[in-house]
């Protein structure tokens, strides 16, 4: 099984801790990166080989990981000189790819299993899965629905529910095909584009531990979390 891990991007809404590290190796409790706990897990779940997608400091990536060898796993790494959205860096390595293959964001804490994710996304047969978890917000003010200057519908302060894409995905080659390598290919242009050619993504929904450590609360709280959380994320660890 292959795992394509995206290590690019340079966590602007992190700063000030992603300054001087790229997103993926900053530090979660006192033992370990974000990317050492993907990777353990990788490897726990029966991951051969992974690809680490690089761009902003990753050269210290590169330095960290090797050849992932620590991990039992086979790693390599795709350069991104500029940036090429979500599933712009897997189109330049597509040829070495399977045929099917694990893509995930480098930020993503999760017990969520990639090996089951992606045995159901062959099973399915979409060209794309998208792993989703369940989000509420609630609305503080009563909200009305008009039309032609009328007011047609009335809810006091309701809750609305939604489902999020968590930044893992079960992929096919044949999603990609038609796409020319080195140019930028962002999430939703995909969705858009299966969508529109009547080829609909899957989903796997998912109810357990999901954070994505895009902001500094997000990362405050998985520090603060960690301990409570480690035996969830590192199972045997």
């Amino acid at each position: 099984m292959h795992a394509i891990i995206l290590a690019g991007g340079k966590g602007v809404r992190l700063r000030p801790y992603t300054t001087r590290l790229p997103k993926p190796l900053v530090p979660i409790g006192d033992e370990f990166s974000i990317l050492d706990i993907i990777l353990t897990q990788l490897s726990q779940r029966g991951f051969e080989q992974v690809t680490l997608a690089i761009g902003y400091l990753g050269h210290l990536i590169r330095s960290y990981v090797g050849d992932g060898s620590r991990w039992g796993l086979e790693i390599d790494y795709a350069n991104e000189e500029h940036p090429l959205g979500t599933m712009g860096p897997v189109l330049q390595i597509l040829d070495r790819l399977p045929e099917d293959f694990l893509v995930m964001n480098g930020d993503v804490l999760t017990d969520l299993d990639y090996a089951e994710l992606l045995d159901g996304h062959r099973a399915a047969g979409t060209p794309l899965t998208v792993a989703t978890y369940a989000r509420q917000v609630k609305i503080d003010f009563g909200v009305l629905t008009t039309r032609e200057r009328r007011v047609v519908k009335f809810a006091e302060k309701p809750t609305i529910d939604y489902r999020v894409s968590m930044g893992v995905y079960g992929l096919s080659k044949r999603a990609l095909t038609g796409y020319e390598p080195g140019t930028p290919l962002g999430f939703d242009e995909l969705v858009l584009d299966l969508l529109a050619r009547e080829e609909p993504p899957g989903e796997y929904a998912f109810d357990g531990y999901w954070l994505d450590i895009g902001r500094p609360d997000d990362y405050d709280r998985a520090n603060a979390e960690f301990d409570e959380i480690k035996p969830l994320l590192l199972k045997g660890a």
